[in-house]
């Protein structure tokens, strides 16, 4: 495993590839450009489209620390990026009393970064790292929109200003990725500081490259058919399409039911693995099923 970055497009590709991720020249272009002007990559697009999965490979493909910060409603600066370990200070203020210690004396030891807890953020900048790791950012979107402030130093500075110690900059910059399923808009400001891409569902070929590479028990006439299965699937009115993870799931589930191939009835009986909501499998089930069942079969025999 080569630890150096990518020497070009091509050579991103055919690592991801190595490392079991297909990334179509866009994204990897997107990718290489990030790790090569040292920019926080924002990956916006469908859940289940890999955005989350080419974090985990660069952090593999480069030997990498991978720190994760999932995002959610509710996440603060003490939980995102540090905090001060109250407890411990109340001790150190208990003891110091007790020795006579000067409220200089004190107000200094007990801001220091012993009594300091690391979060993601501050994991990923601090300069003792052995490596600059990989940081994911994951679904910020999931998060309040005024957490995104906390963000903009890091982003373009790769830096947090802690009040009480001063500031903590990154020897040098972690690679950053950022991913959104656009839930709700992230702020300009946020983007800015990133270069962008849009992670959409693949096209068949793609998808069925994906599919034989992470699911290899597959036979190739059961892969074409759940790949065309699916990319008809899309086409629906759904409050949910399946993504890629779904489309490598359900190859894995219909694996363990030794399907050999498509029929109405296997495609009933596993379709909560490919959508998550009732309305959805309500919707697929039954005549439906049979009719996009028979079409990809008539579409594979043509």
């Amino acid at each position: 495993m080569s630890t150096a970055l990518p020497t070009d497009i091509d050579d991103t590709a055919a690592r991801l590839q190595a490392h079991g991720y297909i990334a179509d020249r866009q994204l990897a272009t997107a990718l290489h450009l990030a790790l090569r002007l040292q920019r926080p990559l924002f990956l916006e697009g469908e859940p289940g489209t890999g955005k989350t999965e080419i974090a985990k490979t660069v952090a593999a493909m480069l030997g990498r620390p991978l720190i994760r910060l999932q995002c959610h409603e509710g996440l603060d600066l003490a939980g995102a990026a540090y905090e001060w370990n109250y407890p411990r200070q109340m001790i150190e203020i208990r003891l110091a009393e007790r020795d006579g210690a000067t409220r200089e004396q004190l107000a200094t030891d007990l801001f220091s970064p012993r009594f300091l807890t690391q979060r993601a953020l501050l994991q990923a900048i601090d300069p003792a790292q052995p490596v600059p790791p990989v940081l994911l950012i994951d679904e910020l979107d999931r998060a309040d929109e005024p957490f995104e402030a906390y963000l903009l130093e890091v982003l373009s500075d790769f830096q947090i200003t802690i009040p009480e110690l001063g500031t903590v900059k990154a020897k040098e910059p972690p690679i950053v990725v950022l991913t959104s399923n656009r839930t709700r808009e992230v702020h300009d400001a946020v983007k800015r500081r990133c270069l962008y891409h849009w992670v959409g569902f693949p096209d068949a070929e793609r998808e069925l490259a994906i599919l034989r590479q992470r699911v290899p028990g597959a036979s190739e006439a059961l892969s074409r058919q759940i790949v065309a299965f699916i990319q008809a699937l899309r086409g629906a009115d759904l409050f949910k399409l399946p993504g890629i993870a779904e489309t490598i799931e359900w190859s894995r589930a219909l694996l363990e039911l030794d399907a050999l191939q498509l029929d109405p009835e296997t495609v009933n009986n596993t379709l909560g693995v490919l959508l998550k909501y009732q309305d959805d499998i309500a919707k697929v089930q039954g005549s439906e099923a049979a009719r996009l069942v028979e079409q990809v079969r008539a579409a594979l025999r043509g």
